[in-house]
């Protein structure tokens, strides 16, 4: 009974101490975002302020390897759209000390990757005021991507703030776009005397089928989602092209299934040749068993991609 006296005794002077410390981090860390949107952490600082109590905020951090030499292109790529999420939060009207963007690269706190037991890169996670982060703490960024809208609708669901993003003026596609109307008018311009090119049926085919082969591609997925272009194993190095869910895709992944569409499309071209066309009769077969030949191998590799994504085909 008396060490419990004891014990309620200090509390009132425990209360003090803890609210002078919180109070000294919070201060700390809103010096810190005033300077850089994203605060750069090693061990120690990660350990005081994002594990340690008392916390009455929400950390969001961003496990990275930007070092040249660890040749993490996603990290990069990542990292710019945190960098812009941040911004858009630092800039904001809602701006707080409720929630702090962070980041911690593993050549500054490899210490930090193995106390959370981390063998990839990048990783988002978020580190609620109060308890241990749960599994949906951590930002899917496999299946979702690194778009920062989408770390901002994933901050949302896990904080109750939310960031409208807003990025820098990019007058790159409006550039694009004017050269290649420059292009077009001074070309019509030179062949104004001579516009029957217009009505080429060859050259209107191949535009629509460099069209219909981005599309189906995923190119437009890639738009909105943003995707790595591939993933590195930091274990082994092994790099991958082909993501191994139904739900996602790289970058690459895209490239690779536009090549395959374009070479069987040529297939079929050739084949439809050689059938059509009254020339030769061995040229003819030597043109069909090449476009057989192309069918049937870059279809065959299609089809085991399907299957190294659709872990349950053949259906039956």
């Amino acid at each position: 009974p008396t060490l419990i006296y004891l014990s309620l005794l200090n509390i009132p002077h425990a209360c003090p101490q803890i609210q002078n410390l919180l109070a000294e981090k919070v201060e700390q860390l809103m010096e810190w975002s005033s300077r850089r949107s994203v605060i750069r952490m090693n061990g120690d600082k990660f350990r005081r302020f994002v594990k340690a109590p008392p916390r009455n905020y929400s950390v969001v951090v961003m496990f990275t390897a930007l070092q040249p030499q660890r040749q993490c292109s996603v990290c990069r790529q990542a990292n710019e759209e945190y960098q812009v999420l941040a911004n858009s939060w630092r800039y904001s009207s809602a701006f707080s000390n409720k929630l702090f963007f962070t980041i911690v690269d593993y050549d500054e706190g490899a210490d930090v990757f193995q106390q959370l037991n981390m063998n990839s890169a990048p990783t988002f996670m978020h580190f609620p005021p109060k308890g241990k982060p749960k599994r949906a703490d951590t930002f899917d960024l496999q299946r979702i991507g690194f778009a920062a809208e989408q770390l901002a609708k994933w901050i949302a669901d896990r904080t109750d703030v939310h960031i409208r993003v807003f990025r820098p003026p990019n007058y790159s596609g409006t550039i694009a776009l004017a050269l290649l109307v420059s292009l077009v008018g001074g070309l019509l311009y030179l062949r104004r005397n001579n516009l029957e090119f217009i009505y080429n049926k060859t050259g209107w085919a191949m535009a629509a089928l460099c069209v219909v082969f981005a599309m189906t591609s995923g190119q437009m997925w890639n738009h909105i989602r943003g995707p790595p272009y591939a993933h590195k194993n930091p274990q082994n190095g092994q790099v991958s092209y082909i993501h191994g869910s139904s739900q996602a895709q790289f970058v690459a992944e895209s490239h690779i299934i536009l090549l395959l569409n374009a070479a069987i499309t040529m297939g079929m071209v050739l084949l439809n040749e050689a059938a059509t066309s009254k020339g030769d009769v061995g040229k003819r077969r030597i043109i069909c068993l090449v476009g057989l030949g192309l069918v049937v191998f870059f279809f065959s590799f299609l089809l085991s991609i399907f299957r190294s994504k659709y872990h349950g085909y053949p259906y039956r």
